[in-house]
């Protein structure tokens, strides 16, 4: 029980169900910022926080909020499944390659919140529905959940887009040892996710690490190229899709409207981030929690419905 918070949680429906158990692999800046955000959901509670070293600075603050840890990593939740009903990876492509067939197998849902393309992509602000029908979805990347939703409507409203290009700039600072180790994956994983959900058949992903000091917020430019833009239905639809994204991300910030120009069709978005355990330039890890938070609720709230499949 998270004693902070003193007793368990209930359903917000009214009903006598608790609060759904979710567990946080990775101990990181990415894991803990996530812990504050389930601590504040009604909807979950954190029963674990497991990672490799007791002693760490995420560890020893989720000890100060009250949170079990472990240094066991994956272990630790297979040696005691009751401990959850979802977990969170929050730790890299490669370890959760590892980690997703032994939590298949335990029968736990699973939000991945590294590049490693195991699970289905999510967004939701676009993919959100009353009941998710996967095991493992993956949150892709923060450049990804901070573009697709625009690469979303971009689809739904231009014809013959050819080409969309993803520019993410990002204070180097926010970058840990597991986003630097991924960046390859990340690319790869965040190109693969617009051709998805365009229907594209190009696309590029830029990821710049910027030294600069004071940091700078996280921003991205989407460029789609197409010679028969229509931007009056671009701005209608785009402007019911910021509303949506700014309910579980406050921080989403259109910068630049939608211009035309040398036959692409400009947007530019900055991240600000809520400062839970990160600085507010961090936006780039704010936006993937809170993107994984709003999925791992919405599993919560389904749960006497039906559990997620594979």
């Amino acid at each position: 029980m998270n004693s902070r918070i003193g007793e368990e949680k209930l359903h917000p429906s009214g009903n006598s169900a608790p609060a759904m158990k979710v567990a946080i692999l990775g101990s990181g800046n990415i894991g803990i910022d996530l812990l504050i955000k389930v601590m504040r959901s009604p909807l979950l509670e954190c029963s674990l926080v497991s990672g490799r070293r007791l002693e760490s600075p995420g560890m020893r603050k989720a000890r100060d909020l009250g949170i079990a840890t472990s240094d066991a990593g994956v272990d630790a939740i297979l040696r005691d499944p009751d401990c959850c009903e979802l977990v969170f990876d929050a730790t890299s492509a490669q370890a959760h390659k590892v980690h997703w067939p032994m939590l298949r197998d335990a029968g736990k849902t699973v939000i991945d919140l590294t590049p490693a393309k195991e699970g289905h992509f999510f967004v939701p602000a676009v993919d959100l529905v009353d009941e998710i029908p996967y095991q493992n979805v993956n949150m892709i990347s923060c450049g990804g959940q901070t573009a697709l939703p625009l690469v979303h409507v971009l689809a739904k409203t231009q014809q013959d887009i050819e080409y969309i290009e993803v520019v993410s700039s990002l204070a180097s600072k926010s970058a840990g040892p597991a986003t630097r180790l991924n960046i390859d994956e990340y690319i790869e994983t965040t190109e693969n996710a617009i051709k998805a959900y365009s229907g594209c058949p190009r696309a590029k992903v830029i990821l710049i690490l910027n030294p600069a000091e004071p940091c700078i917020i996280m921003q991205t430019t989407i460029s789609a190229k197409t010679k028969r833009p229509d931007l009056p239905r671009l701005k209608e639809e785009l402007d019911g899709m910021l509303e949506k994204i700014r309910t579980y991300v406050p921080g989403y910030e259109l910068v630049v409207p939608p211009v035309w120009e040398r036959d692409r069709i400009l947007i530019t978005i900055r991240v600000n981030g809520r400062g839970d355990y990160l600085p507010v330039y961090a936006g780039n890890l704010d936006i993937i929690n809170c993107a994984a938070v709003r999925t791992a609720e919405a599993y919560a709230k389904n749960r006497p419905v039906g559990k997620a499949r594979d």
